[in-house]
């Protein structure tokens, strides 16, 4: 079963896949031989540095399974048309993002804008969703370095939610709140790094312990609205802050991480500000976050620390960092 179910009360779409429980998980030993990324898909084989590949158990595919009918005033279906992809960043299986050359990064950013591009520009597509989860913790089952692209027909809640405030405060103040917010951060203590593009901060309004939020300096809207020198130095910091992440308790951090860009619908969306924000599950060290009966029941978070010190803490574990990657390399 594929396809799209809508919730009348919450006013959102919800992808069903029931085939994504056949999807491998790799063994705890010997998880190299058993990739499917290093070997056995005929999409990874010859040369190559980067490389988006079609996901083996989409949510979304076209052409879709043909639309049920249903006669429920309530109960709509909608085709689960779109596209799921993998975006490969390197070849080896034992690294990952924070271990590759800013190079490879670079060439992963490019690959994002691209296929942002190709699949936006299909009429079924309003939304392409670029993410990337690390570690078991949040259920990874395939560890192999790799991001992820979901082409969607519709624009996911969060992002709705994102617009509309934007679009409300453009409306009132002629300003861009993501800039607004960006320039009260800069003032205060939560900001984590920052280059010559782009400004790293743990937010004043934080739901996770030690989630931060990547915006571009510049205004802009989408990956497609950066430069060369700005696509660079967006690879030089998302090597930092999963170094960073890394060095906070000297292992590998989880997180999930998420971009969030214009829709793809055709329409004008100046007042929006292209971003990525990370979600890591720690709050401390050996101590996972469980979203619990408030944050599931009632979508209001918990955030029970001191965000200014958390804030303190990436800032440090990044300052380890850059002196030892001094240009993120």
């Amino acid at each position: 079963m594929q396809e799209l179910r809508w919730n009348p009360i919450l006013k959102e779409w919800i992808i069903v896949a029931s085939h994504r429980k056949e999807r491998p998980v790799e063994p705890s030993s010997d998880q190299e031989s058993s990739c499917p990324f290093c070997r056995g898909d005929p999409h990874v084989e010859g040369p190559w540095e980067v490389k988006a590949i079609p996901n083996r158990f989409p949510s979304l595919s076209i052409p879709a399974p043909q639309k049920r009918r249903t006669f429920s005033r309530l109960f709509k279906l909608g085709s689960a048309k779109g596209f799921c992809e993998v975006i490969l960043e390197t070849k080896d299986h034992e690294t990952d993002l924070g271990s590759l050359p800013v190079e490879r990064i670079l060439k992963v950013i490019e690959l994002f804008a691209d296929r942002f591009e190709v699949l936006g520009a299909r009429k079924e597509i309003r939304y392409v969703y670029a993410f990337r989860n690390r570690g078991k913790e949040i259920g990874v089952t395939l560890s192999h370095p790799h991001s992820q692209l979901y082409a969607l027909p519709f624009i996911p809640p969060i992002v709705k939610r994102e617009l509309a405030s934007s679009k409300e405060y453009f409306e009132k103040f002629r300003r861009c709140l993501f800039c607004e917010v960006m320039n009260e951060e800069s003032k205060d203590v939560r900001t984590v790094l920052q280059n010559k593009s782009f400004v790293c901060f743990l937010p004043f309004y934080s739901r996770w312990p030690y989630e931060t939020h990547v915006y571009p300096l510049r205004h802009c809207q989408s990956l497609l609205d950066l430069n060369s020198a700005e696509r660079w130095d967006l690879a030089q910091m998302l090597k930092l802050v999963s170094l960073a992440y890394d060095s906070l308790f000297e292992s590998p951090m989880p997180y999930v991480m998420a971009m969030h860009q214009r829709p793809t619908d055709g329409r004008k969306y100046d007042y929006f500000h292209f971003h990525i924000e990370f979600y890591p599950p720690y709050r401390e060290k050996n101590l996972l976050k469980f979203l619990g009966g408030v944050e599931q029941g009632a979508g209001t978070f918990i955030y029970d620390a001191d965000p200014e010190a958390k804030a303190a803490e990436l800032r440090k574990a990044a300052e380890r960092v850059r002196r030892r990657f001094p240009m993120g390399d």
